[in-house]
């Protein structure tokens, strides 16, 4: 008679492996294919092109996230843009939300310089690591909640891979309710009502981490006044001091 496995050294036996590294896991994030509408989208997008970049090659793969490997801040977007990350391969790079974080990211002593068109254009993050809840361009800058989910692992992994993470800054509402929905799957929060987001709102959590809200750096903000530098940049400073980097 064949003895049957414990149900948690099965689950074991069935799980993919850890990664080992934030290399390997980009590697991974980039080869995604779990969304056929989503990998439609960015390939067409990529061959159809803008005609301020047709000839550009574009990226028109899942986007891993960047930064300091050592980071104690990770801001968290929607998604790349069509015609920004998912055009050059960086999260809030060549877009217009990108042009208007990488400035004060540079006046909060978080970045090099102010500036991000390109991933060989020489920015570099201090004690940050910007990703997303969803690493493929979608449509209307509006994945369905199927999509948000089946990009639930790359966050999880990532945030693994990120130990001395100690505040979480969420770039929108979709952001806000993605790192929610992670703590709620990880256990750490056991009801996402407690959490409300607004620009400004800070909670913090039981594993010590500090969450942070902010409305999106997108031209429908940042055009209307809806959010503006100062505003912003208040985020990013707070980020700083609770994360200890003053």
């Amino acid at each position: 008679m064949l003895r049957r496995e414990p149900d948690a050294v099965r689950a074991k036996k069935s799980a993919p492996a850890a990664l080992v590294n934030l290399t390997a896991l980009h590697q991974q994030i980039a080869g995604c294919e779990r969304c056929p509408r989503l990998r439609d989208y960015c390939k067409g997008i990529g061959e159809r092109k803008r005609r301020a970049y047709i000839d550009q090659t574009y990226w028109a793969r899942p986007v891993p996230g960047f930064g300091d490997p050592r980071a104690r801040v990770l801001t968290l977007g929607l998604a790349p843009g069509a015609h920004g990350g998912n055009r050059t391969g960086r999260i809030f790079t060549g877009d217009g939300s990108g042009d208007f974080l990488y400035p004060v990211l540079h006046d909060a002593g978080f970045a090099n310089q102010p500036t991000s068109t390109g991933i060989r254009d020489g920015l570099r993050l201090r004690g940050m690591w910007i990703s997303a809840v969803v690493r493929c361009a979608p449509p209307g800058d509006k994945p369905t909640p199927d999509e948000i989910r089946n990009c639930a692992a790359h966050l999880a992994q990532e945030l693994d891979l990120l130990p001395r993470v100690k505040v979480v800054v969420c770039l929108g509402k979709v952001a806000w309710d993605g790192y929610l929905a992670h703590l709620l799957r990880a256990g750490i929060i056991e009801r996402r009502a407690a959490f409300v987001f607004g620009h400004g709102a800070e909670y913090k959590l039981p594993n010590g981490i500090t969450l942070l809200g902010s409305y999106h750096p997108s031209l429908r903000n940042t055009n209307t006044g809806k959010l503006n530098r100062a505003m912003l940049l208040r985020i990013f400073m707070r980020a700083r001091a609770l994360a200890g980097l003053d």
